[in-house]
């Protein structure tokens, strides 16, 4: 896996990052450091894949279990460090998932396994963070 991220150039502290799978995402720093705020934080990108990395398991862990899942949203909160390095500290993971007569037991299997297996994002952070999450099932 690679990326590569470039400047923007001097007029700011945006940057570019491309990835090995050829896809563009732009990134900027608050005003207060020089960024025009046009874009995500790098740390709320690191958040981001995070939190798709957990979805994208959740999903295909209930559907192989043959759970009628519809939809799984997944709000990510984090407390970072006061000081540099400012690492984050906390992160609460909350699923809202969606779909037809789901298992409470089967969705609360398919986040842990996430977490403590498959999600190698979240597994990394939380060898720094604490980690918790709580979970709300929506029938459709």
């Amino acid at each position: 896996m690679e990326v590569k991220v470039s400047w923007n150039g001097p007029s700011g502290m945006s940057f570019r990052a491309q990835t090995g799978s050829g896809h563009m995402v732009s990134m900027d720093g608050a005003p207060e450091g020089g960024g025009h705020n046009l874009a995500p934080r790098p740390m709320e990108m690191v958040l981001v894949g995070t939190g798709g990395c957990t979805a994208y398991d959740v999903v295909l862990i209930l559907k192989r279990g043959r759970e009628n899942v519809i939809g799984c949203d997944v709000t990510l909160q984090a407390e970072r460090a006061e000081t540099d390095p400012k690492i984050f500290t906390k992160i609460n993971f909350h699923f809202v998932v969606t779909g037809k007569n789901l298992k409470p037991a089967a969705v609360e299997r398919a986040v842990k396994l996430s977490h403590e297996k498959y999600c190698s994002a979240s597994i990394m952070l939380a060898a720094m963070a604490e980690i918790t999450h709580s979970i709300e099932i929506v029938e459709a």
